[in-house]
Formats: C-alpha cells, sequence, structure tokens
C-alpha cells in the first residue's frame, strides 16, 4: 500500500469529508435533502399520482422521473449513504418517514402533475419536526 497526502487524493477522487456527519440522524438527511431542492428553487418536479390509495406494495415501488426523491438520488453523498433508487418505498426507509409525511412531499393531490422545488423543501423541512405541524409548513412556505 502507498501512502498518499489527503492533496494527491484530492488530485484524483471525489472525496467528501463531510458524508459520515451529513448522515448522522434523519434531521440532518431531511435539512439536506431541503437544500438539494433548494439548489433549484424553481425547478419542476413530477409529483406522483395518488400515493395515498396505491396497495403498500405498488406505493412501495412508485417513482416518477424528475420527483423531489430524485433530486435526493442525485445525490452523491446520499447514494454513498446508502440512498439505492429514487422510489417511493426508499425514501420512506432512507428518510424515516412516515407514508403521512412522505405523502406531503411527494403527491400529486396538493399541486397537480409538477411543483417548484422549493414547495418540495418546505414540505421536506416540515417533516423535520413532526411536533411543530401547520404553523412550521406554513412558516416554511411564506419564507420560501
Amino acid at each position: 500500500m502507498k501512502h498518499q497526502t489527503l492533496d494527491q487524493i484530492n488530485a484524483v477522487a471525489d472525496v467528501q469529508a463531510e458524508a459520515p456527519a451529513l448522515i448522522a440522524n434523519r434531521g440532518q438527511r431531511l435539512e439536506r435533502w431541503a437544500q438539494l431542492l433548494e439548489e433549484g428553487p424553481s425547478r419542476r418536479l413530477t409529483a406522483l399520482a395518488g400515493t395515498e390509495y396505491a396497495p403498500p406494495d405498488v406505493r412501495e415501488r412508485m417513482r416518477a422521473d424528475g420527483s423531489a426523491i430524485t433530486v435526493a438520488f442525485e445525490d452523491t453523498i446520499f447514494r454513498a449513504q446508502g440512498l439505492r433508487d429514487d422510489t417511493y418505498g426508499e425514501a420512506k426507509r432512507f428518510f424515516e418517514m412516515s407514508d403521512w409525511q412522505l405523502h406531503e412531499v411527494v403527491c400529486h393531490c396538493h399541486v397537480g402533475a409538477n411543483m417548484p422545488a422549493r414547495w418540495a423543501a418546505s414540505r421536506v423541512r416540515a417533516a423535520i419536526s413532526p411536533g411543530a405541524g401547520i404553523l412550521a409548513w406554513l412558516r416554511a412556505v411564506f419564507m420560501h
């Protein structure tokens, strides 16, 4: 094994030193997801249709190109930390969200076929502190 300095490694690899710390808890994962969504606040995201009506096995496999979940899956840190794909079930597992919380972020019943990324970010942030409820969601909507 050859010893190399951090600078030598950086020259040939995309080193993400913060990756382990970012995933330390559920709140940090959700905050990073919200930040990723806010990087393109006007980006139109595809909503998932009828998540609340689909049988659990179907809902787990639901996905849509360009969804809020896709934004998370595009992140190399999330993939390195175990996000396997951009399905509803995988997002539910990785972000430790309830069906109701994830439904609030990705379902079409709130916004139609698509939504701005900033709207999805505010819904993700509302899931960070579920006890804050509607007031936290309203504050996030009006601040973004």
